[in-house]
C-alpha cells in the first residue's frame, strides 16, 4: 500500500514541529509538504530542520502548489488560516484534519458545507485519551445528574490565544447534552465579586494560563461529602500529533463527510 502523502500547516509552530517529527517516524505515512506563513524565516529551509533532521522537503507558502502534492492537510493554526485551507482543500479535493480551536459560527457552518465533498476530521482535541476522558464524563454526568456541581478547570501554556480551550468547551457540551442542559444558557465563564449562590444548573468553567504548560483538563463533580474529578494532563504534544495521523488514516478510504475524534476511534 502507498504511503499517505501528508502535508501540514504552520510547521515552525510548536504543534507544527510535532507534527514534522511524528510524521517523519510512522511507517506509513510521508512528509508531503510544509507550509509556513509568508514572510517566515523558515521558508526554503529543509523542513526536517525544525526538528535536527533532514526530510528533503522545503518549507513553503504556497498552498495550492503543496496540496497539490498531498493526500491530507493536517491543520493545528488559526481559524482565519485554517478556513483559507479548507477552501482550497475542498477544491482540490485534499482530506483535512483540524485540530484549530476557537471557530465562530460561521466557521463551523463552513466546515460543515465543505464537508458534503471532501473528508473532514475536525475535533478540538487529537489526543487519544482526552477523547476517552469525554466518554468517561458522560457516564458520570448522567450518574451524578442531582445533587452535584459541575467545574471544568484547564490550564495551557502562556502563548495560547483562546479561553476557554476548545477541550475545556466540549467537555462542557458533552456534560450539558448528558444532562439536558443548554450549555449556552448555564455555562458559568466569570466570577468575580458578590456573585450570589451558585445555581445548582450552573456547568463552571476556570482558565489559567501560564509557562509552557501542554494542557491540563479537569472535569470536577461536587458533592456532599465527596468530590469526583476525571482528569488528563498532557505531558508533550506528541498525543495530539498521533491522534491527528489515526485521524488521516481514518479518512484514507472515504470520500467525504465530517467526523471526530470519537468516529476515528469507533467510541460512538
Amino acid at each position: 500500500m502507498e504511503k499517505i502523502r501528508i502535508a501540514v500547516a504552520g510547521v515552525s509552530g510548536r504543534m507544527g514541529r510535532t507534527l514534522i517529527e511524528t510524521i517523519m517516524q510512522a511507517e506509513d505515512m510521508v512528509l508531503a509538504a510544509a507550509l509556513d506563513l509568508p514572510g517566515s524565516v523558515y521558508l526554503g529551509r529543509d523542513a526536517g530542520e525544525l526538528v535536527g533532521a533532514s526530510c528533503g522537503v522545503k518549507v513553503a507558502d504556497d498552498v495550492e502548489a503543496a496540496l497539490a502534492r498531498a493526500d491530507c492537510l493536517i491543520d493545528f493554526t488559526r481559524p482565519e488560516g485554517t478556513l483559507n485551507h479548507l477552501a482550497l482543500c475542498r477544491r482540490s479535493g485534499v482530506h483535512l484534519v483540524i485540530g484549530t480551536t476557537g471557530f465562530a459560527t460561521e466557521g463551523k457552518l463552513a466546515i460543515q458545507d465543505a464537508a458534503r465533498e471532501i473528508p473532514i476530521v475536525f475535533a478540538p482535541n487529537m489526543a487519544v485519551g482526552v477523547n476517552l476522558v469525554f466518554r468517561l464524563i458522560d457516564v458520570a454526568a448522567r450518574a451524578l445528574a442531582e445533587g452535584y456541581d459541575i467545574e471544568i478547570i484547564e490550564a495551557h501554556h502562556r502563548h495560547k490565544v483562546d479561553a476557554p480551550s476548545g477541550t475545556a468547551l466540549r467537555m462542557g457540551e458533552v456534560v450539558a447534552t448528558a444532562l439536558g442542559r443548554d450549555l449556552a444558557e448555564c455555562a458559568v465563564y466569570d466570577r468575580q465579586g458578590h456573585t450570589g449562590e451558585r445555581s445548582p444548573d450552573a456547568i463552571g468553567f476556570a482558565t489559567v494560563r501560564g509557562g509552557d504548560i501542554v494542557g491540563d483538563h479537569t472535569v470536577l463533580f461536587a458533592g456532599t461529602g465527596e468530590r469526583i474529578e476525571i482528569s488528563h494532563k498532557a505531558a508533550s504534544r506528541t498525543p495530539y500529533a498521533t491522534g491527528a495521523l489515526r485521524a488521516a488514516r481514518f479518512m484514507r478510504s472515504r470520500t467525504h463527510g465530517l467526523f471526530d475524534m470519537q468516529d476515528v476511534l469507533g467510541l460512538r
